[in-house]
This record gives C-alpha cells, sequence and structure tokens, in this order.
C-alpha cells in the first residue's frame, strides 16, 4: 500500500475520532405534531428530532416560555406556555458544521364551553311534531366537531362538521320529531365533542342541561264524545218528561170530562123533566 493511501486512511480515521457526525452532508429535522392547536392562554407539547446521528445543538426558536421535558442525542421535547395567538416557531440542529430546521404553525382554537339545547314547544299532544334545537357558540375550527341529540342516553341524532376556519362561530344542529307518550320518561339533551387528537389536542367535550318534553293525549275528543253522550241523554230525558206531561193533561182533561158528565146525569136524576 502506497504511503498516500495510509495517510487518507489516517486522516479519514482521525477526523471521525475528533469530529463525529462530521462526515454526513444531508440530515433532515422532523417536528411533531407539524401543527399544533392550543387554546388561548394554554400550553403544549413540541417534539423536536433529527436524522443527524451526532447532532452538535438543537433546540426551538421561539418567543414563547418553554422548558424542556426530556433530551436524547437526537431528539428534543419543550413544553410551550401562554399561547395568546396564531404564530409560527422552528425546529433546529446543527450537524457537521450545517444548520437544519423544521418550521411549525401554532393555531388557537376555542372548545366547546356551552351548549345550550331548546325543545319547541316544551308541551305537545300525542302524535304532533316537536322540535330539537342545539347550538354551541363560538367554536373553532368546526373540524372534529361532532353534536349529538340524546334522549335519555339513546342517540337520536348526530352531525359533524366540516370547516378549518380559525375565526368562532355558531354550530346548530336541529331535528324534528313526532311526540309519543314515551318521550316524557325520560330527559333530553345535547353534547358536544371536539377530537382534535391529529392536532395535539385532548378531546374535549360538553353537555346541555337536560329539558324534559311534556306530553299529553289530546282532550278535546274525550270532551266532544260526552258533549255528544249527554246531549243524547238530555233529548231522551226531555222526550220522556215532554210525554208525561202531555199525558197527565190529557189524563185531566177526560176526567174532566167524566165528572161534568156525572153531574149532569145526577141532576138529571133529582129533577125528572115534567109531563107536557
Amino acid at each position: 500500500m502506497s504511503p498516500f493511501c495510509c495517510w487518507g486512511l489516517c486522516v479519514a480515521f482521525l477526523t471521525l475520532l475528533c469530529c463525529p457526525g462530521c462526515s454526513e452532508e444531508a440530515f433532515e429535522v422532523r417536528v411533531s405534531p407539524e401543527q399544533l392547536m392550543v387554546k388561548s392562554g394554554g400550553s403544549g407539547v413540541i417534539n423536536c428530532s433529527t436524522s443527524c446521528t451526532h447532532p452538535s445543538k438543537g433546540g426551538l426558536e421561539t418567543s414563547l416560555d418553554t422548558i424542556v421535558l426530556q433530551k436524547h442525542q437526537q431528539w428534543i421535547s419543550f413544553m410551550i406556555f401562554n399561547v395568546s395567538q396564531n404564530l409560527s416557531m422552528r425546529c433546529y440542529f446543527w450537524c457537521s458544521g450545517k444548520l437544519g430546521s423544521k418550521s411549525l404553525n401554532i393555531n388557537m382554537f376555542y372548545p366547546p364551553k356551552q351548549v345550550l339545547l331548546k325543545l319547541q314547544p316544551m308541551r305537545v299532544p300525542v302524535g304532533s311534531p316537536f322540535t330539537i334545537e342545539c347550538r354551541v357558540p363560538s367554536v373553532a375550527p368546526l373540524e372534529g366537531l361532532t353534536v349529538t341529540l340524546l334522549h335519555g342516553t339513546e342517540v337520536l341524532h348526530s352531525q359533524t362538521f366540516e370547516g378549518t376556519a380559525l375565526s368562532p362561530q355558531e354550530a346548530m344542529v336541529t331535528y324534528s320529531a313526532e311526540a309519543q307518550l314515551e318521550d316524557s320518561s325520560h330527559n333530553f339533551s345535547c353534547q358536544a365533542k371536539m377530537d382534535l387528537r391529529s392536532r395535539g389536542v385532548k378531546v374535549v367535550d360538553s353537555v346541555s342541561d337536560s329539558q324534559a318534553l311534556e306530553v299529553y293525549e289530546p282532550v278535546q275528543d274525550n270532551w266532544a264524545v260526552i258533549i255528544v253522550v249527554v246531549s243524547v241523554l238530555l233529548l231522551f230525558v226531555t222526550s220522556v218528561l215532554l210525554c208525561f206531561v202531555f199525558g197527565q193533561q190529557g189524563n185531566q182533561r177526560r176526567r174532566g170530562i167524566y165528572r161534568v158528565q156525572a153531574t149532569w146525569m145526577r141532576l138529571r136524576g133529582t129533577h125528572p123533566a115534567q109531563p107536557a
């Protein structure tokens, strides 16, 4: 082996020994999650990692308060605090004298804090329609929001929304049905659940106050039957009374005629007719 070859091997060996990773020309920087959702004043966890086997330095560029949760040779886990607006930040690593970085966006989200349920009407006859309305004010984004209408523990209707707008808005669900007597046995409620786990957020849910629906049988039909029956009975009784009254009057007239005739006959017997 030539002396030049031996010299080259020695230089390469010394380079690896004194500067591990100096031979790595291309490396990647990764961040997880790539997009993070944080509620106002909240906190979040960001993981920065690299494919460089021996990075000389790494960190997170941000104006927020941060602490290091865990640190290993190829990755670092940070927690950020007091997020109050949408912003960007950057994970970075130095490897072989080169800087690599990866940016991520931090966006605010507005969880369902208030769920409002309304029954229209709250008192309804059997078989008549009624409407359940559920409103969730000031939520964002609508993506991952599911609103479920419940009767006791039974799911009546469920709707999942779409939309990535970051400004707070109202979500509303309506459901119509025909009232049944058993609807009075359990209360109605509404649940709003926001699932943003793909963006590093735990599931957040909120439930409305429960409301009762008063279902009754229509009484006007029963009253109509009662009125008809009473009317027929009154007509029958009136007819009987009229027949009795007229009958009595007829009897009295006949008895009167008989008495007049009897009196006349007695008078004739007392005063016999004079001969001509």
